[in-house]
């Protein structure tokens, strides 16, 4: 789903952002968002996190799905840099409209934009080489509850996307997570039952930093990194936000906020 935008292209942050986190779950605020927006890069775009990516991708072979697309420019740059077989899907009519239009317009090739939930995606068995998600999984967690222990409804949300994911890898791919989420909350649940995938991950951002998780199918071990027998505090963010732009910002409070109470 950090901002990049110009005062050209959209309206301000605090011009789209919900008035509660759980709106964040209604389909409709997306439609009218993007109907409005015509651009906005959460959490950093790909020059933050190209140095991760690229060594998961083969540019001429790989085929590559994108969950959450929305107004991202992600499936543009991932073009650019040789990629030639992209999926992208995203909930919203309006966002897969609007994004097609802007691919047609530019005159880029090799992009397929399809409108689909992340809980029931329309694709084949081990369709693709690489599953890439940018924020989108952690909406789902805005009104998740206790992070050690999320509310059931959220659980089940999560785990029937990662479930899709693991379908839709081919043997050996790899589902990239750029994520809010610590480790010790995302790691039991990339860790249930029945997926394949080692679990790994890195940090990018300066002052903040984002998780990026890379989950490589058919390469589950035991050895995986230890998350530790003592909890962490739950999750807080600095008053200090020059790491995080605009609207990320004010998402990663919202969560916070939710997560204690």
């Amino acid at each position: 789903m950090a901002g990049v935008r110009s005062e050209a292209e959209s309206n301000s942050p605090l011009d789209v952002a919900p008035r509660t986190a759980a709106a964040y779950l209604d389909p409709h605020y997306w439609d009218e968002r993007f109907a409005a927006e015509e651009h906005y890069e959460w959490f950093k775009d790909y020059s933050h996190f190209q140095h991760l990516l690229r060594p998961f991708l083969n540019p001429s072979h790989s085929v590559v799905l994108e969950i959450g697309c929305g107004n991202s420019r992600l499936c543009e740059e991932l073009r650019r840099d040789g990629v030639a077989d992209i999926t992208c899907v995203d909930i919203s009519p309006v966002a897969v409209v609007r994004l097609q239009h802007r691919l047609r317009d530019m005159g880029l090739e090799g992009i397929k934009v399809v409108q689909a939930d992340m809980l029931d995606m329309p694709f084949g068995g081990e369709s693709f080489d690489v599953v890439i998600e940018k924020g989108t999984m952690d909406v789902l967690f805005v009104d998740s509850g206790d992070p050690w222990k999320p509310r059931p409804a959220t659980v089940d949300k999560v785990m029937k996307m990662l479930q899709g994911v693991h379908k839709v890898l081919k043997p050996e791919g790899t589902f990239i997570s750029i994520s809010f989420g610590q480790p010790h909350f995302r790691r039991p649940l990339f860790e249930g039952q029945g997926f394949t995938w080692s679990v790994d991950w890195k940090t990018f951002g300066e002052g903040f930093h984002y998780f990026f998780y890379t989950l490589e199918k058919g390469r589950r071990m035991l050895d995986n990194k230890e998350c530790g027998s003592e909890r962490p505090s739950t999750p807080s963010i600095s008053l200090l936000h020059e790491g995080l732009d605009d609207e990320n910002y004010i998402f990663r409070t919202t969560i916070c906020e939710e997560l204690e109470t």
